[in-house]
């Protein structure tokens, strides 16, 4: 796990990719270098994961081509002797990096439709003087591009382009709406007009006559599959998630896993162990004041049960942080206004992992988003059911869920939060009903919240979800959430935020879940076999049958969150009324102040529950004022 970067057409390249090793320092502490010729720069900042030694460094020249690379081919060594065999190559290193090199040499685009793994990495060619990048097949690595005048810049970080001379930071409305509706960005734009993410399962080719060519090289096959023996389709994911767990264990140094305690975790722990009888687990623990206002899930206590009975090397990261200080350092590091409290979550448990020596950390993520398994999910289903209702009925049910608290006294209402966000979309048609799931706002309040320079972008938002929604899967509802949630939530949030908090702790996060033959496996198994009897999940629950006792894989379903609800009336409350304050709004100019006025107020009588809103405005303004103003006094660690 790496951080890269390159210039090219700038009157200083080479200060540039300097620049840009120091400010993405925390992607590689081991080793740090630069490669320039009359025509480019690439920078490299090495965490040492495969081939520890010398010759694992980067960038690597091998004959004309140089390579910077970020991330981990699982395949490698399978692939290094095809290489060896077929291509008579002989190597001079044990590292991925070159056998990605290798691999262009001898296959070109090509070489990606080998690849298992997670990465995006450039490769130079000194004799046509072009430029090819890459990027994996769902996003698991970042990549961000833009061009200035005659130049062209990518880097691992959004935060190391900015400081390019000429940047234009201009906002890009769509993505402006979309961080506040969703509390991320989607899609492949950023937060700045000129500036983009490259796509997953893409790559890019720059050269100064042909300027940016951007081509597609993989995409899910939307083949269900007839159902089958039940029995069969268990057997085949089994081995399917067994088999990328142990792929998932390649490196020179220990692997070790979170450990929640829910399924998807203790799934991933348990066949891990397989490999490292040794294997290392970390939780997060909360303060009990802080999860009796949240209502929060007791993790520590499931897996302590699943540590025990695997015997497992288990560790509790108690989160009492100090919010006023982390939650603006976060603002920085996550480069763009991402207002899920969970990247402070992750960022501490893997800076506390990488205090104990820990250098990769295995994740759950991506099961929820392949297998149905979000209760948002399952909501929109039961939406479907309930708008064929009676009106009268339904009528009388919103009226009743109107006047339920969101608090009791000091205490969260979990029911009454939930019926509020069941009816706000309970009602729409079926895509637009799971777009609305995951939205803080409806289309209207969104025009209320945002001047109207900006408010033209609700519809572009509104369409890109449909369009999404309808692009795949289409005789199979299920499998379209399915899809819809590995291109939006997935990529927009989870990967997003999990990449920046873990690599500011210098630690490799893997996700085995997030692999092209598991999703590949799991996107061609019927919806009706996802949730069957009213269980969420129900195919992998009976695949982790094999694996793991009843007690954790049919636990109630827990979100790995914070207690953000105690944080917003307690310890954010003064940054609110300072960050969110009329003169604040009103400076920004994006914002109308009323609207955010009435939304901080019903919240605090207890009228409605609106943390995760003010968190992202919050969010937002610090931003604001680590991205666009000069004057910003945030730093990143």
């Amino acid at each position: 796990m790496c951080g890269i970067a390159g210039f090219t057409g700038f009157t200083n390249n080479n200060a540039l990719a300097k620049n840009a090793n120091m400010i993405q320092k925390h992607r590689g502490p081991d080793h740090f270098e630069i490669w320039s010729d009359e025509n480019i720069s690439l920078a490299h900042r090495r965490l040492s994961i495969i081939d520890l030694s010398e010759c694992g460094n980067q960038p690597l020249i091998k004959n004309n081509l140089i390579i910077v690379f970020n991330g981990e081919i699982y395949n490698y060594k399978e692939l290094k002797q095809k290489l060896e065999k077929e291509k008579k190559v002989t190597f001079l290193s044990s590292s991925d990096t070159e056998v990605v090199l290798e691999m262009f040499q001898s296959y070109g685009t090509k070489c990606l439709d080998y690849f298992i793994g997670m990465f995006a990495f450039a490769i130079y060619d000194k004799t046509s003087k072009a430029t090819f990048i890459a990027r994996d097949h769902f996003g698991i690595k970042p990549l961000f591009y833009t061009k200035i005048n005659n130049g062209f810049a990518f880097s691992s970080e959004l935060k190391t382009l900015i400081k390019t001379p000429g940047f234009d930071k201009t906002i890009n409305s769509k993505s402006l709406v979309s961080c506040l509706n969703y509390l991320w960005v989607s899609g492949n734009e950023t937060m700045f007009q000129n500036c983009y993410k490259l796509p997953p399962a893409h790559y890019l080719l720059y050269t100064t006559e042909g300027g940016v060519q951007i081509n597609k090289y993989w995409e899910l096959n939307d083949k269900v599959q007839e159902k089958k023996d039940e029995k069969k389709i268990v057997h085949e994911l089994q081995n399917t998630i067994e088999s990328s767990v142990i792929r998932h264990m390649v490196a020179d140094v220990p692997v070790s896993s979170f450990l929640s305690g829910g399924l998807d975790s203790s799934l991933i722990s348990v066949i891990a162990k397989k490999k490292n009888k040794n294997l290392s687990t970390y939780t997060i623990g909360t303060l009990q004041k802080d999860k009796k206002i949240e209502q929060m899930p007791d993790d520590e206590k499931y897996a302590d049960l699943v540590a025990k009975k695997f015997n497992l090397d288990h560790h509790v990261i108690q989160i009492s942080p100090d919010i006023l200080k982390e939650f603006p350092n976060m603002v920085g590091i996550l480069d763009e206004p991402i207002g899920d409290p969970a990247a402070i979550n992750t960022y501490l448990i893997c800076k506390s992992a990488r205090e104990k020596g820990v250098k990769v950390l295995l994740s759950g993520m991506g099961a929820d988003e392949i297998f149905f398994g979000y209760r948002r999910q399952k909501a929109t289903l039961i939406a479907a059911r309930y708008n064929k209702l009676p009106v009268f009925i339904k009528n009388q049910i919103s009226t009743i869920v109107q006047k339920l608290p969101v608090k009791i006294g000091n205490r969260g209402f979990k029911i009454g939060r939930w019926a509020k966000r069941f009816i706000s979309f309970a009602n729409l048609p079926i895509e637009e009903a799971y777009m609305r799931s995951y939205s803080y706002y409806s289309p209207e309040e969104l025009k209320d919240l945002l001047n109207k320079e900006h408010s033209h972008a609700i519809d572009e938002l509104r369409e890109e979800h449909k369009e999404l929604f309808y692009s795949k899967y289409k005789e199979d509802v299920i499998n379209q959430i399915c899809n819809v949630d590995i291109h939006m939530f997935m990529l927009g949030l989870n990967l997003t935020y999990s990449d920046r908090a873990s690599m500011a702790a210098s630690v490799e996060v893997r996700v085995p879940f997030i692999d092209k033959e598991v999703i590949t496996k799991a996107m061609q198994i019927p919806g009706s076999l996802k949730i069957k009897q009213n269980i969420s999940k129900y195919i992998l629950k009976k695949a982790a049958e094999k694996f793991l006792p009843n007690t954790i894989i049919y636990r109630p379903k827990a979100s790995f969150g914070a207690p953000l609800r105690s944080w917003i009336s307690t310890d954010l409350k003064e940054m609110v009324d300072d960050l969110l304050s009329e003169e604040s709004i009103n400076k920004r100019g994006f914002l109308n102040y009323s609207f955010v006025k009435n939304l901080i107020q019903k919240d605090r009588n207890g009228d409605a529950d609106y943390a995760y809103q003010i968190y992202q405005l919050l969010t937002l303004e610090l931003w604001c004022r680590e991205y666009l103003d000069s004057e910003s006094k945030l730093k990143i660690k």
